[in-house]
């Protein structure tokens, strides 16, 4: 039952990634139609149509319906706040982008070696997808608690000190939050508008994506660490064992449930 759940809940980050494909790749249009575009724009590109804008509307459709389908496996963290499913949702879209992500790369291996006909490409969209692997993967980790925490001393402190222990992390996170948008929020915005490429003869826009990107994420990140420091605030203290023995009983549980419906469907 849990399999055919996830293959439904993931329709709309499928959804989602076709269209910000077909988006980013022909951002240049809305650039132009905004009235921001440089000579290059100009001269390269027209205004967007009728696809374009309806690719952008199934992107926003995407993020406002995917999250409300989305579930969470026998391992993950449950869903305290609305931005859990967000966030969740973003790490389903990160997932496909792991699957488009090896499959480039294979499509590169078997051309380069069995065909010995390698492509101009694949190698620059690999870099270009796993950039945006790696920042949605970091939304995901904050939402799952999975980021990297030392318990060595947390473990040992009264409820109190484990509480203000998060509120500083919180505070140091929206520090450094404040100051990457702070510093890079203009030269995000210039590579934006002037679509800076990646100097390759494939020139995907790398700079102009990611950088903005980074930015993004990083907000969400941290607006993410609130919504946990407020799930989390009433909870009972955990201890932290070397091997979690709870997430190795949900595995076992979740192998059977998996071994159980793959007999009924035999």
């Amino acid at each position: 039952m849990r399999n055919s759940e996830t293959y439904r809940e993931l329709i709309w980050p499928a959804a989602f990634v076709a269209a910000m494909a077909y988006v980013i790749w022909n951002f240049p249009k809305f650039i132009l139609s905004a009235g921001l575009a440089n000579d290059a724009i100009t001269s390269t590109y027209t205004t967007a149509g009728v696809i374009e804008y309806l690719a952008a509307l199934i992107a926003v459709v995407a993020v406002a319906l995917g999250p409300r389908n989305v579930g969470v496996s026998a391992i993950e963290h449950a869903m305290d706040s609305p931005l859990d499913k967000l966030s969740l949702f973003f790490g389903r879209v990160a997932m496909l982008l792991v699957v488009l992500l090896v499959a480039v790369m294979f499509y590169e291996v078997v051309l380069r070696y069995v065909f010995e006909k390698p492509t101009l490409w694949a190698n620059e969209l690999s870099l270009w997808i796993a950039g945006f692997i790696f920042l949605l993967a970091g939304l995901y980790a904050m939402q799952q608690r999975s980021h990297i925490r030392i318990y060595l001393l947390y473990d040992i402190m009264p409820r109190w000190a484990q509480k203000a222990s998060d509120v500083v992390s919180v505070v140091l996170i929206w520090a450094f939050t404040v100051s990457m948008i702070w510093g890079g929020i203009g030269e995000a915005q210039a590579k934006i508008l002037r679509w800076e490429t990646f100097g390759t003869a494939f020139n995907p826009p790398i700079p102009a994506t990611l950088k903005p990107m980074v930015l993004l994420v990083i907000l969400l990140v941290s607006v993410q660490a609130i919504a946990n420091l407020i799930a989390d605030w009433n909870k009972a203290p955990e201890h932290h064992a070397p091997v979690d023995e709870a997430e190795i009983e949900e595995l076992k549980q979740e192998l059977a449930g998996r071994i159980e419906d793959g007999s009924k469907g035999a």
